[in-house]
């Protein structure tokens, strides 16, 4: 391959973590070529999509990921949620969520996203038309009416052109190739990290993850194998370098008066890892023969564990549009104007309410004012007692809400 080298794809996704590898694999049965850009080998400590920090999934999710095929691999290690438990920690108020009460055997199940991005990549391995190229980064990109065109970068300076009909940003909400987009972001800083890793607790999770709202922001205890719990704990940003630093009795301690005792005594924590925490939002999701999912478009507060199952119901909705657009006139191809105006309009509003939901939730609950103390606990209460409103909500936590893709229902989409 020389420097000048072009070819030609059908769709070019920049960026192959968890969101831009299952956008490939959702893709399949269309038997599009189809190009995957990521800049950071597996295995490399940079590279988040794959390390050790957990992932919830949602039912929508876990319905895509059965009707791609890949459900069994996921789930064999994966571990149920039955139960979700939200309490503020030294107040009265408190909810709760049970799949029982939702008809559901689960409301989500929790994975390791190195266990989920081995699965992800041993399929996409298996795939003709799909091209990985990795390590290589996107550094400039062309688009015209007609098509779009890729310039990227290879590890040893090489560079190379791709040219495709639709270029898909999936590279994160630092996205280097939104801005060649011509599309704006807004960026706000919490002034918070979230701490992750995984811990033995005396008592059993059993199947039970729980969010507790601390002075300092939410700490969310979820269930995983070998009767661990991952935690995502979030402290101020100004803290985060010295709780990292705490010796592992010293980091327990911390974390245990943080959580409460609900769970006995925590023991044996394991490698730890911080990153900072902001709400992201693009200014549009579409641009000329472009389009942007999962965090590119949206950056969500860890709060409500959201983030990654919006950005798949994105994958989804991107997918039927493709699907139908070919059907309606495959001449018109991939990445018309028609196309992504009807992605626009489909992802507006549920991306706005997720990003008001869990924005809220951290402002509501990181408020030190009394009337808002008493206020949110009363809520609480209320959730648990008005009848519906736990419904309502559970269907939203499990992207059941609002109109739904085909892979989000669980429909391949052939």
């Amino acid at each position: 391959m020389d420097g000048t080298a072009k070819k030609q794809y059908d769709i070019v996704i920049a960026g192959g973590g968890m969101i831009g590898a299952s956008l490939a694999l959702a893709l399949a049965p269309l038997q599009l070529r189809v190009a995957v850009v990521e800049a950071v080998a597996r295995g490399e400590a940079q590279q988040p999509s794959f390390d050790d920090r957990s992932t919830a999934l949602s039912r929508s999710t876990q319905r895509m990921f059965e009707a791609m095929g890949l459900w069994d691999d996921v789930i064999a290690a994966s571990t149920p949620i039955r139960r979700i438990h939200v309490s503020d920690r030294g107040r009265f108020g408190f909810s709760h969520l049970d799949a029982a009460e939702q008809g559901v055997e689960a409301l989500g199940y929790v994975v390791i996203n190195r266990v989920l991005g081995e699965v992800l990549q041993t399929a996409l391995g298996g795939l003709e038309l799909v091209d990985v190229i990795c390590p290589a980064r996107v550094v400039d990109i062309d688009t015209t009416p007609d098509f779009a065109s890729a310039t990227i970068e290879h590890e040893d300076g090489r560079k190379q052109h791709l040219d495709c009909q639709l270029l898909v940003a999936a590279d994160g909400a630092n996205s280097a190739v939104r801005p060649m987009m011509g599309i704006c972001a807004s960026k706000g800083e919490y002034g918070q990290h979230a701490v992750i890793g995984n811990l033995l607790p005396e008592k059993s999770l059993d199947y039970c993850a729980y969010e507790r709202f601390t002075d300092q922001g939410p700490l969310a205890l979820l269930p995983v194998a070998d009767n661990r719990a991952g935690f995502v704990w979030t402290v101020a940003s100004g803290d985060a370098d010295r709780v990292l630093g705490l010796n592992d009795d010293a980091f327990l301690a911390e974390l245990q008066s943080a959580f409460g005792n609900r769970l006995g005594t925590f023991s044996r924590v394991g490698k730890r890892a911080a990153y900072p925490l902001s709400l992201s939002k693009a200014m549009r999701l579409t641009a000329t023969r472009s389009v942007l999912v999962g965090n590119s478009a949206h950056g969500l507060h860890p709060v409500a564990a959201q983030g990654f199952n919006l950005g798949m119901r994105d994958v989804a909705a991107l997918c039927d549009c493709i699907a139908d657009a070919r059907n309606e006139d495959a001449a018109a191809g991939t990445g018309s104007p028609e196309l992504l105006r009807r992605y626009a309009e489909w992802r507006r509003s549920d991306q706005g309410k997720l990003v008001r939901l869990t924005d809220g939730i951290v402002r509501l609950f990181g408020s030190s004012r009394p009337p808002l103390r008493v206020a949110r606990n009363i809520g609480m209460l209320g959730f648990d007692l008005i009848p519906g409103v736990r419904s309502l909500f559970a269907r939203q936590m499990m992207g059941l809400a609002g109109r739904l893709p085909r892979l989000s229902r669980g429909v391949p989409l052939r």
